[in-house]
């Protein structure tokens, strides 16, 4: 077993909060792809924890598909019958289709609440360490999980959120022809659906979206002490079936890599650097980098630069140029995590779900030199409140291992 017991737990335990921090923080200014717009709409840039406004300065809400991914149902060919309003998102279905237009995508969050990919993920976790499974890698674990995802977004009233992004309404529209529930049947179904969709000459490109990070987050933070191959192994066995995109998994390998190694004690800066370089991206972050340490730390001079690494890098939420931005940010705040978490908020674009990925590794980071995230954002996190100690408690003392010591 690697790292002491304690401080896996510990290191665990950060990364699901600050996660959770990360997301709700920028979940009023998520997809605000004019910066200007969050300090027109909040009187300043974000500084703690908001409710989203009604009206969304860049909002396509009704512009999306509510029958499967992407735009408006016309662009996918056949006419599929709407998974939204009817299968997810029970009573939402009005609001997608708004003459208003503008709606904003996180309407019915409340301040500190979370959006519904960071519950996924939240209730993966629980799912997870109430199965007390051996080895999170193994395929049991992931039909587990398939089984609680189904079931939450099937069922009216289990959350508020408004939007679904495209990877849920993709699955739920395969999902909705045999409508298989438990757990043997959902894996069944979902590798097959994978196979077919991984094998496609035409791969669904809203697939390949930053937004498969959160719900394989539990599979890496509860293998923080197996093996990196075990770890890694675990993340992208499972986003095969979330999001079946051939570019996917080596992005899910290069963060899982990222996230593992820092569990259990090593440098974000590094494993930051690490990545960026497999990424191509190395060369001109380090030229933000310096442009950004001209200015005093907090000064909204280097915000200002942060917000033009993340514009040139990735704001949009295509997986490698937001997980270029996401550790770009994570190299920039390695050992502030707080500060981190607001910087994302304040970069606008793809935050929440970048946010998220972010969250978890400085948070993860945070826990091994003393830099916690402060006790009054966990108070005010209502989700997380509600669901991170749940799961803390039912860690059994070998979890975090991934496999029984």
């Amino acid at each position: 077993m690697k790292g002491d017991m304690s401080q896996v737990r510990q290191s665990v335990s950060e990364a699901l909060w600050a996660m959770c921090a990360a997301d709700s923080m920028s979940m009023p200014v998520h997809w605000y792809y004019d910066i200007q717009d969050i300090s027109r709409d909040f009187g300043g840039w974000i500084s703690g924890f908001s409710a989203p406004r009604d009206r969304h300065p860049s909002s396509i809400l009704t512009l999306s598909n509510t029958a499967g991914s992407g735009r408006t149902a016309w662009a996918c060919g056949a006419r599929r019958p709407d998974v939204v309003g009817t299968v997810i998102l029970h009573d939402k279905l009005e609001l997608w289709r708004s003459s208003k237009g503008s709606v904003h995508y996180h309407q019915g969050l409340r301040a500190g609440d979370n959006t519904l990919n960071i519950l996924c993920s939240l209730r993966a976790a629980r799912t997870l360490v109430r199965g007390g499974f051996a080895d999170v890698s193994k395929p049991d674990a992931r039909a587990a999980v398939l089984s609680d995802y189904v079931r939450f977004l099937t069922t009216p009233g289990t959350h508020n959120d408004t939007y679904a992004e495209s990877f849920h309404r993709s699955f739920f529209s395969d999902w909705q022809e045999t409508r298989p529930t438990s757990p043997q049947q959902l894996l069944t179904f979902a590798m097959k659906r994978s196979k077919h969709k991984l094998s496609s000459s035409l791969p669904d490109n809203q697939l390949d979206a930053i937004g498969c990070l959160p719900m394989v987050l539990p599979f890496i933070l509860l293998s923080a002490s197996a093996s990196e191959e075990q770890a890694v192994s675990a993340a992208v066995e499972f986003v095969k079936l979330t999001h079946p995109h051939p570019r996917v998994p080596e992005y899910v390998s290069i963060y899982s890599q990222a996230l593992h190694a820092v569990l259990g004690g090593a440098s974000v800066r590094q494993q930051a650097e690490h990545a960026l370089r497999r990424l191509d991206a190395w060369e001109i972050c380090q030229s933000y980098s310096h442009k950004a340490a001209r200015f005093p730390v907090s000064s909204e001079e280097r915000l200002k630069v942060h917000q033009s690494a993340v514009n040139h890098l990735g704001l949009a939420c295509y997986t490698k140029g937001a997980l270029s931005s996401m550790f770009y940010l994570a190299r920039e705040f390695h050992e502030r995590p707080t500060a981190g978490i607001l910087a994302n908020a304040n970069c606008g674009g793809e935050n929440c779900n970048r946010g998220a990925a972010l969250g978890a590794l400085l948070g993860a980071g945070g826990s091994h030199i003393g830099a916690f995230i402060p006790q009054e954002w966990k108070d005010e996190l209502r989700d997380a409140r509600e669901l991170v100690p749940d799961i803390l408690k039912e860690m059994s003392p070998e979890e975090g291992t991934g496999t029984v010591a």
